[in-house]
């Protein structure tokens, strides 16, 4: 009876899900977590020269992430033989990583929907936090290990049509709802928490940026560092806080950076639960191994510093090499990179879009923090996997 109850609700919620995504204005989203419809980009081959300095790269630099991809995509039947010949490469040899690329992959250009193909790029790393494992006057923030009560909906096990998508929400009575937003949270109303703290952190901002990131590090009292990564999200969308802060008026476009945020955060206390209730999304996290190299991306593997991009796979198959062309942070200087589709976020949505994981500690925070750059992407699809263009 009580999985009758469950899959009544459900459908009640995909019949709202259907009927919203049908309003030619749509009012607030009751459900969470569900994409309303799939981007539509375009590729459009290319040729290799024109990705801008793709003869002069140190692909050298970026072949670890080459090796990383392969060990999530290489028993795929179309990356096989790919892998197979990447393991003759040498690590060293930029001119037979060059043939190998150029041998393997075909070089398309990513278009938006609207036929642009510029797009936004911003930048994100591994934080490190002061924190323990008991809760203090010091350390009175918790880091959550994710709920029991949160359902987890495969809408395509439902229907096909919705395949890819999911939703999460909370069982009341029989009703199926959204699962507590981030307010709801930190208000203490979401009771299924208790007793998940995996850890408790000092400073709620420093925590927030966290849940951005998606991964970080802890550092204990006696001096010890765990690392803590990714392990579910609220279902709910993500808004920027920084746009949040420009929309007040309390910072111009241009000072909308992490940094500044934190800032404002440090003068306004009594104003900062507020805004960062803004932002309904919630991370949940999971205690990682102390031998892991790095965070792990979507893809399940090590992120590589300043190689590895989140992207949207809804647009942008995991795994594969993106070259992609846009600026330093907060600069004119080109950055022309051969990059790595390997992780996802909540804010990466739309075909030109692209968030540059900058690596662990201070550097990688204001690299990460500043970078808010326009750029252009063009995905190496390999041989026998390429787009089917309209």
């Amino acid at each position: 009876m009580k999985n009758s109850a469950i899959n009544k609700s459900i459908l009640t919620v995909l019949a709202l899900v259907v009927w919203l995504s049908a309003c030619k204005t749509l009012p607030p989203p009751v459900v969470v977590n569900v994409p309303v419809g799939k981007p539509s980009p375009d590729f459009m081959v290319a040729k290799w020269e024109m990705l801008p300095d793709w003869f002069a790269q140190d692909l050298s630099a970026s072949w670890p992430a080459m090796q990383q991809s392969c060990r999530a995509l290489r028993l795929k039947p179309v990356w096989l033989p790919i892998c197979a010949a990447a393991a003759k490469v040498d690590s060293a040899d930029m001119l037979a990583q060059r043939a190998f690329y150029e041998t393997w992959f075909t070089p398309y250009q990513v278009f938006n929907p609207d036929g642009t193909d510029t797009g936004l790029v911003t930048g994100y790393y591994e934080p490190l936090l002061l924190g323990s494992r008991t809760p203090s006057k010091r350390f009175a923030y918790p880091i959550y290990g994710p709920p029991e009560d949160m359902l987890d909906v495969d809408m395509g096990e439902l229907f096909p049509q919705f395949r890819g998508q999911r939703v999460r929400g909370r069982l009341v009575g029989k009703r199926v709802v959204p699962y507590f937003n981030r307010a709801e949270i930190d208000a203490g109303q979401a009771t299924a928490l208790r007793g998940r703290e995996l850890f408790w952190v000092e400073n709620p901002v420093e925590l927030f940026f966290l849940q951005i990131q998606g991964s970080g590090r802890i550092e204990l009292e006696d001096g010890k560092r765990v690392k803590v990564g990714y392990a579910d999200q609220n279902g709910h969308p993500y808004a920027s806080i920084g746009r949040k802060l420009v929309d007040m008026g309390e910072l111009k476009l241009e000072e909308a950076s992490m940094q500044n945020i934190k800032l404002w955060a440090e003068k306004n206390p009594e104003r900062l639960l507020m805004l960062l209730g803004q932002n309904p999304s919630y991370v949940f996290f999971r205690e990682l191994p102390e031998t892991l190299s790095a965070p792990l991306g979507a893809l399940g593997v090590p992120l590589t510093n300043e190689y590895s991009i989140a992207v949207d796979p809804r647009v942008i198959p995991l795994g594969v090499p993106v070259f992609l062309a846009t600026t330093q942070p907060n600069s004119a200087q080109p950055l022309n990179r051969l990059m790595f589709a390997q992780d996802t976020g909540g804010a990466i949505r739309g075909a030109v879009r692209a968030d540059f994981f900058w690596g662990f500690g201070e550097y990688a925070a204001v690299r990460a923090g500043s970078m808010k750059q326009s750029g252009k992407m063009w995905v190496l699809f390999p041989r026998g996997g390429e787009p089917a263009l309209n």
